[in-house]
């Protein structure tokens, strides 16, 4: 049975492209009825942090997805060591008491092309030396035995970038643990692997060159070595790779989440960071991705995200955020306005129709959520700014006066239905000899302080009639 895994280490917040891992592995898993697992790799102890472990799952959570299992790796380290043991125990790996500080070329081995790849003369020691100054509490630390001299590459076919070889003679004797024990990534993603039977690796490009040494392990440990696929990385408009350090809350997920973005819209924007349908198609519900998303979709080269140092969002991110957002069922959006409207203190119609009503007549123009209580304002506050441009709407063609004598005889007409406004403000305009284009334009600037908006008829029904007649009077 497929099994995945997504294991993102606990050193700050969910990074875009880890974000991007973990929902390619969600599509992955979800089309092939496979098991999604969330395995966290906390063995770096002085790194990790529970602010970073809660700000990961927050992101997680807010993407929607889910996962079937979950561990926690530093609950798992009497596995890693019984691992390393059985490694050591079985000649692939030995004991290492070169002292931390020593750096001398005289205590090294290195390959032809002059990488380091041992420690001088621990290789050869033999059991009998080692285990005695192992029992007298000699620290070391514990190496896997790279096969040399015997002409041998680690080899395997990658989902993403075919066939990938590696000279062994070229791999360094890495370490499985430190001189305290500790497993190192290595030796603790391995071992976790195994145990859990992952059958399919997912990660980014950037761990391709690890994968060598992890085949060695798996062979090592006498289990199925996984298939693997490795990901084009994420870069900034300049090449350089996405980094926490250098680009900030550019890359972290929580910043679009701030900015109003939906969560599939979100989802929909990374997956087709690096990957494609194959048919032009950029906005897709999440079961048409599942459906399609294969390996075979997946770009070799990397995929830029672009960003400013004013703006941190990708404008296509946000192209395809209104998109969805204008195009998603209404009653799926209102709950998430209504939360927006609740966060900004503002006020919003008890009734859900009515609410629905007007999310749904100015939503055509927005693009985040953000856009509602900001851009929106109008319809859920008295109190909002008057654009320039609508301003000079009511200066046109004695508009503001024009205004004023419609809200009166607005107030005294017992209909205030859509037609009715219409038919009392076309009657208007001609006893006064002006286009209705003047009343109508006036209108909207007297009721949302903006030159543009919805259906100007929309507008009277939306913001209700106390407010509209309030608004029109004393323009």
């Amino acid at each position: 049975m497929l099994r995945v895994r997504f294991a993102p280490s606990p050193t700050g917040y969910l990074h875009i492209g880890s974000a991007r891992t973990f929902i390619f592995n969600w599509m992955y898993a979800r089309r092939n009825g496979g098991t999604m697992i969330l395995r966290i790799d906390d063995t770096d102890v002085e790194r990790n942090s529970e602010a970073s472990l809660n700000s990961i799952f927050e992101g997680l959570n807010w993407l929607g997805l889910g996962w079937d299992e979950q561990y926690r790796q530093s609950e798992r380290l009497d596995l890693h060591r019984r691992m390393a043991q059985a490694i050591f125990e079985k000649g692939h790996a030995y004991r290492d008491f070169t002292p931390a500080q020593t750096g001398s070329v005289d205590a090294e081995e290195k390959n032809e092309g002059g990488q380091w790849v041992a420690n001088a003369g621990m290789r050869e020691l033999n059991v009998t030396e080692s285990d005695a100054r192992a029992t007298a509490g000699e620290p070391f630390v514990l190496r896997f035995r790279v096969p040399r001299g015997e002409g041998r590459a680690v080899k395997f076919e990658d989902g993403v970038y075919g066939a990938q070889s590696k000279e062994a003679d070229d791999i360094e004797d890495f370490a499985l643990l430190r001189s305290n024990a500790m497993p190192t990534y290595h030796m603790a993603s391995c071992a976790d692997d195994a145990d859990l039977k992952i059958s399919q690796i997912i990660r980014g490009q950037d761990h391709l060159s690890n994968t060598f040494k992890h085949i060695l392990i798996f062979e090592a440990l006498g289990v199925a070595v996984p298939k693997f696929a490795h990901l084009p990385l994420l870069i900034a408009p300049d090449g350089a790779k996405l980094s926490k350090r250098k680009h900030g809350p550019v890359v972290s997920v929580t910043t679009y989440r701030d900015h109003g973005f939906l969560p599939h819209g979100y989802v929909n924007f990374l997956c087709l960071l690096g990957w494609s349908p194959k048919d032009n198609r950029e906005q897709m519900s999440r079961q048409e991705i599942q459906d399609i998303f294969s390996f075979e979709g997946i770009n070799r080269a990397n995929a830029v995200v672009n960003f400013t140092e004013a703006d941190p969002i990708d404008p296509k991110a946000l192209w395809l955020n209104g998109q969805i957002l204008r195009s998603m069922p209404i009653a799926e959006l209102v709950p998430l306005v209504k939360q927006r409207l609740e966060t900004a203190g503002l006020d919003f119609p008890e009734d859900m129709g009515q609410l629905e009503s007007i999310v749904d007549i100015i939503r055509a123009r927005y693009q985040t959520l953000d856009d509602f209580p900001t851009r929106g304002l109008p319809y859920f506050a008295d109190e909002f700014p008057m654009e320039p441009a609508a301003m000079a709407r009511l200066e046109e063609a004695g508009a503001r006066e024009l205004v004023r004598k419609l809200g009166v005889r607005l107030e005294a007409s017992a209909d205030f239905s859509e037609p009715a406004i219409e038919a009392e403000l076309r009657k208007l305009a001609a006893e006064k000899g002006v286009k209705a284009g003047v009343l109508i334009n006036g209108s909207r600037a007297a009721l949302t302080g903006q030159a543009v908006g919805p259906g100007a008829f929309h507008l009277f029904t939306a913001i209700g009639r106390q407010r509209s007649i309030a608004r029109l009077k004393g323009v």
